[in-house]
């Protein structure tokens, strides 16, 4: 039986030496604000030590790796969808967009891209789903950082603007805090409506601050 902590790529990806993306998302649990992803192609020329799952590192490192990332490598691009349209299509499907833009916009095309998690966005690219991908392949961890740092920085400017709901702390996270902002002041413009706490405040009369 095959050891559960080696990682088992294709033959196509393990004979590739560059262009390989690693593809992940930051911000699906929230209740506020954009699902982002972020698509990295590192330089084996260039490497960058330390790069790991973004959540297991702290705020200060993340920003520290974000810049070497985006000084070192071959390619990274960012993609979005905003509440408003993870609204519409729900969160899965927001996801699988960011990440097909995020795809996208990289400047040079990759021979084959590795995905965070079970599934895969439609590509025109060989993908392949790794599970706890951010741990084990280094590309992968690069685009957690990308992404949590850019999902994390836009939650900043929204706490600016809303600072009754404490979006800098929890990120939109659903903290207690954060529902009992919710259920004080009703939902704000970056709020999911579709998400079941916000959906059920505005069932009960919070309406829509502005």
């Amino acid at each position: 039986m095959p050891d559960p902590h080696t990682l088992q790529l294709p033959l196509e990806v393990t004979d590739i030496t560059d262009r390989v993306a690693g593809v992940d998302e930051a911000g699906r649990g929230p209740l506020a604000g954009p699902v982002v992803a972020a698509a990295v192609i590192l330089d084996p020329l260039r490497p960058i030590g330390g790069l790991a799952d973004s959540k297991t590192l702290s705020a200060d490192r993340r920003a520290e790796l974000a810049a070497l990332i985006k000084e070192r490598a071959q390619a990274w691009a960012l993609g979005r969808v905003e509440a408003a349209e993870i609204d519409r299509i729900n969160i899965l499907q927001a996801t699988l967009g960011a990440m097909r833009q995020a795809v996208a916009l990289l400047h040079t095309r990759p021979r084959h891209v590795l995905v965070d998690g079970d599934r895969c966005p439609a590509l025109d690219c060989p993908a392949t789903a790794i599970v706890k991908g951010d741990r084990r392949v280094a590309a992968i961890s690069a685009a957690s950082i990308l992404a949590k740092v850019e999902r994390d920085r836009e939650m900043f400017v929204w706490d600016r603007r809303y600072p009754q709901y404490g979006f800098a702390r929890h990120k939109g996270y659903p903290t207690r805090a954060h529902r009992e902002a919710l259920r004080a002041f009703g939902p704000c413009p970056c709020h999911r409506k579709s998400f079941a706490p916000v959906r059920a405040v505005l069932e009960v009369g919070g309406g829509l601050f502005t």
